[in-house]
């Protein structure tokens, strides 16, 4: 097994063992809740659905060929009115137009590999914010690690926003104290829309092409930034889930909903790379809420 062969192994262990430790809390929330308009319903679980493609040897509508498959873990509970916490490993072949647009793609002929693990919730309660979160590791003739997570309450709290931010900032810290004005500001810049000149949510930290040229740091750097979002943002849900909440804020939830719908469809690149790979369609946009409407 080669070096590289060996590293896929690890962060694809990793990223399941993360998506093992998300869902068992995120169930565990579910049962605690105690009370609020949602509290006489029965828990939700998580409910998983294997896809592979690894059958498939011509290249899809894109012109691109993929192999491998993943895994979506999907709950609609109490608290966590939809929440998807998928994994995948492809491998395979990019189009041209793709690849040129892809670090060491030109010089692999194309030849990637991917992994990761990718989690949006969309919350019963207006007063609970919904979150994302995904890191990844891609291979071409080069390899690198991506990923982050950001915060969007459809009611900004200060506290919230101070408490998430700090639980990053100390992660980043612990690797490279340039780590979390860099990769905030990115994700300032990256989470926002620029047709309506508003950012999605309260940002968080966002970064990419991560290549320090210390494959085992920046891992150790993957790892910790879902260690800490699995720390920081089931404090927030306890925080508020069991509160009321009026008709007028479940209205506007669903409005402010229609943002992050804007947002995947029109400018998220993980959405593009999954689509135009051949990607599970239904993992793809699990990130997309349960209910919403526009004014």
């Amino acid at each position: 097994m080669s070096e590289w062969d060996t590293r896929k192994e690890q962060a694809s262990t990793w990223f399941k063992t993360l998506r093992n430790d998300i869902c068992a809390e995120f169930e565990a929330i579910e049962a605690e809740l105690a009370d609020g308009p949602k509290a006489d319903q029965k828990p939700g679980i998580f409910e998983r659905t294997d896809w592979q493609r690894d059958n498939i040897d011509e290249p899809n509508e894109s012109g691109s060929i993929l192999k491998g498959g993943g895994e979506m873990s999907l709950m609609r509970g109490r608290v966590f009115e939809k929440v998807g916490v998928n994994i995948s490993e492809v491998h395979g072949i990019f189009a041209d137009e793709f690849a040129s647009r892809v670090p060491g793609a030109d010089e692999s002929k194309g030849a990637f590999w991917a992994a990761g693990i990718s989690l949006v919730a969309h919350m019963q309660s207006p007063l609970v914010p919904a979150v994302h979160m995904n890191t990844r590791m891609i291979v071409t003739s080069k390899g690198w690690f991506g990923g982050g997570a950001d915060l969007t309450p459809i009611f900004p709290d200060d506290e919230d926003t101070r408490t998430f931010h700090d639980a990053l900032k100390e992660c980043c810290d612990s690797h490279d104290h340039s780590y979390y004005e860099k990769h905030k500001e990115w994700c300032d810049r990256y989470f926002f829309l620029p047709h309506r000149n508003e950012a999605r949510g309260v940002g968080g930290i966002f970064y990419d092409y991560l290549d320090s040229e210390n494959w085992a740091d920046d891992f150790a750097y993957t790892q910790d930034v879902g260690k800490t979002f699995l720390s920081v943002y089931p404090e927030i849900v306890r925080k508020h889930m069991n509160r009321s909440w009026s008709d007028e804020e479940r209205d506007y939830q669903l409005v402010r909903r229609g943002r992050y719908v804007e947002y995947n469809l029109l400018y998220d690149r993980g959405t593009q790379f999954g689509l135009k790979t051949g990607g599970n369609t239904d993992a793809i946009l699990m990130s997309m809420p349960p209910e919403v409407k526009w004014p």
